[in-house]
């Protein structure tokens, strides 16, 4: 960012809380178009933070998150006083996304971007079955499960950590595969494989054992076939307080009771 003043933005989710602290902060900052500005900040819960990365992320501009929902992982405290200089001190973490492209059964090919996690889920009251290829290389040939899912460090927290998936500390250039309720192998309880891994997962017989896969918010339904791999080329900026860093977070959730 520039010495000089900084051109804020502001977009809010449409809650009365996000809406309500938008009126604050447009009263007491001049609040310019998310084109014009140098630094963005997103008021609402984690969901909302996420899509505004996503919506955002061509325009490279950093976005400093306001909690105004309940957890606000990726999200910093809402304070209004000294915003200027809260975002001129705040640290850039940078998050890459997982690049998805799915292909359904009749054929389409579906691509999306992953910043927290690519999740499969069977569809129907059978297990799924899935092939597993990493790097060009079969690991397991059929995987009998719920679901699998790939998880970034971001993402390691959330459905990945309630799926029993590893916690991963941040710039540790590693990413989490993770079976959802595994029935087969038995002692397969997923693994950690290098950021710069290929992945691909072979959904069998997928129209008699259907199976979905969501990238971040994005759902394609009926799977056949799912590369993943990280997009290290494009990156989001994400702007924490000095005292409230990502990497701390992360790294304090390893020690919750």
């Amino acid at each position: 960012m520039t010495t000089e003043p900084l051109r804020i933005a502001c977009a809010a989710s449409d809650t009365p809380t996000a809406r309500e602290r938008h009126a604050v902060l447009k009263e007491r900052y001049p609040l310019v178009p998310p084109e014009e500005a140098d630094v963005l900040v997103a008021l609402g819960g984690d969901g909302f933070m996420l899509r505004t990365v996503h919506e955002n992320l061509d325009r490279n501009i950093p976005i400093y998150g306001m909690n105004c929902g309940s957890i606000g992982f990726l999200l910093n405290q809402f304070d209004p006083d000294g915003l200027p200089e809260k975002l001129r001190a705040a640290q850039v973490h940078l998050l890459h996304p997982l690049a998805m492209t799915a292909t359904t059964v009749d054929g389409e090919r579906i691509p999306a971007l992953a910043f927290n996690e690519v999740a499969m889920l069977r569809n129907s009251q059978q297990s799924a079955n899935i092939r597993l290829f990493i790097n060009g290389r079969e690991r397991l040939d059929k995987l009998v499960c719920d679901g699998v899912m790939i998880a970034t460090p971001a993402g390691s927290t959330a459905y990945n950590l309630s799926a029993h998936g590893p916690i991963i500390p941040m710039g540790s250039n590693v990413l989490a595969l993770t079976p959802i309720c595994p029935f087969r192998p038995r002692r397969w309880n997923g693994a950690l494989l290098p950021n710069t891994a290929t992945v691909e997962f072979e959904i069998l017989a997928p129209r008699r054992r259907p199976v979905n896969v969501t990238a971040d918010f994005l759902e394609v339904r009926n799977a056949a076939h799912i590369h993943v791999r990280e997009d290290l080329e494009r990156e989001a900026r994400i702007l924490f307080a000095p005292d409230h860093s990502l990497e701390e977070r992360i790294f304090n959730e390893q020690f919750v009771h």
